[in-house]
């Protein structure tokens, strides 16, 4: 019973959905027909969310393959993926349950501190507990103690660390029912901060720019997207060479695989955008009630695509300026002889660039999106070789954790355990 409940209820979509539930249910005026409907629409949302931002990572892998191999550049891809299924493989255990306690302990936080935020994300909270197993074991403490510390510090950073972006949220979404959950905060914060070195120009922004005739299908932010993955996608695969494309096509022609995975990005873009709008109206209204009853000032944290929608075309303007900044990156890595060159991921840069032109735009227009991004794309670069000795000491090779907060928070423990 304990297994099957711990199965449900790690499922994001099930544990927000029982999130609305409880809120629609201490809702007066709710009937039954009203709790179901809201409940069931939580849920499909938020997996047809899930559909879009899984095939939207599914497609930037293949194209991080194409790029590497095209332009010969080796070193470790900044991608959490392979490096949280070697944790788990090495430290299950700790991981698993500092995941649910730090689940836990999030609650907790929000109930007795002045910060009310609920976080939703929960692929991000597993990545941070593989990182807070693997520092926490180094340091050789014991599971029980690894998990204790692990989970506390999960569960407050999910809690605190939302109100570092808290107030430029309010910019973006014009009110604070909603906060960003997702565990490159620091980074977005400062990209709002960035931008305010143009906060002249804020009334400039992404959305409003006027592009000439020539350009004018990017007003279409659907249109814009699929113009430049094509471009992308086509540039990584004519370096790479039809051998090389031929090995993960599928049996498609190399010259028709790139049309097909960028206009597929395109298309799960449009799913991910779809499922967004479909539970957050939803989360949001159940939260109203949960904050009242239970947790008094609550809110949800939740993943960065919930923001897209209020500025799309900062999107692709955070996503070019982030992964422009991880090619910087590689140069000085490679003219400085780093001995170990990050190379940047472009869905990593998608998601976590795009937020960042998010934010930026929201404080400096356009000119803010750009540098703010710009700024995220460097920190995603270059914070990973800091924590990245103690990655490989324990066992993980050629992957690190490039998200701002986990690198962060990481080094600072260390620097913690190294005075005491």
């Amino acid at each position: 019973m304990l297994k099957f409940l711990i199965s449900l209820f790690s499922s994001p979509a099930i544990l927000l959905g029982a999130v609305a539930f409880i809120g629609l249910v201490s809702q007066k005026g709710k009937d039954a027909t009203d709790v179901t409907k809201g409940t069931i629409k939580t849920i499909v949302g938020f997996l047809i969310f899930q559909i879009g931002a899984s095939t939207i990572t599914t497609t930037l892998q293949s194209f991080n393959v194409l790029f590497k191999e095209g332009f010969h550049i080796h070193g470790v891809i900044a991608a959490p993926e392979a490096a949280t299924a070697m944790a788990q493989g090495k430290y299950g255990f700790v991981v698993a349950l500092t995941l649910i306690l730090g689940f836990a302990m999030n609650l907790v936080f929000a109930r007795i501190t002045p910060f009310k935020n609920i976080f939703f994300t929960g692929g991000h909270s597993l990545f941070f507990a593989c990182v807070l197993a693997l520092i926490l074991k180094f340091e050789g403490l014991n599971d029980l103690w690894a998990i204790i510390f692990g989970g506390a510090i999960l569960g407050f950073c999910s809690t605190a660390l939302p109100a570092l972006c808290q107030p430029f949220m309010r910019k973006i979404t014009g009110g604070d029912a909603q906060a960003i959950g997702h565990f490159n905060m620091i980074g977005y914060a400062t990209s709002g901060l960035v931008g305010t070195l143009f906060k002249k120009h804020a009334d400039e922004t992404t959305e409003n720019i006027k592009f000439p005739k020539f350009l004018s299908l990017f007003k279409d932010f659907i249109i814009g997207v699929a113009i430049v993955m094509l471009i992308m996608f086509y540039i990584a695969t004519f370096a790479a060479g039809q051998v090389a494309t031929a090995k993960i096509s599928g049996g498609v022609h190399w010259l028709v695989f790139p049309l097909i995975q960028a206009l597929t990005f395109t298309a799960a873009m449009s799913v991910l955008m779809y499922g967004v709008g479909m539970f957050l109206e939803e989360i949001t209204n159940a939260f109203v009630a949960i904050s009242t009853k239970y947790i008094p000032g609550s809110r949800p944290a939740l993943d960065v695509p919930t923001i897209f929608p209020y500025a799309p075309t900062a999107v692709l303007v955070g996503f070019i300026g982030s992964y422009a900044a991880g090619l910087l990156g590689i140069v000085i890595m490679t003219v400085f002889h780093f001995s170990t060159v990050i190379i940047p991921a472009a869905h990593i840069c998608f998601f976590s660039g795009g937020a960042a032109g998010v934010f930026g735009n929201s404080t400096g227009g356009w000119r803010g999106a750009l540098a703010g991004s710009f700024v995220m794309g460097l920190m995603l670069s270059f914070l990973p070789l800091l924590l990245l000795p103690v990655l490989q000491q324990m066992g993980i090779q050629g992957s690190t954790f490039p998200n701002v907060d986990y690198n962060v928070i990481g080094i600072l423990l260390k620097q913690v355990f190294s005075i005491f």
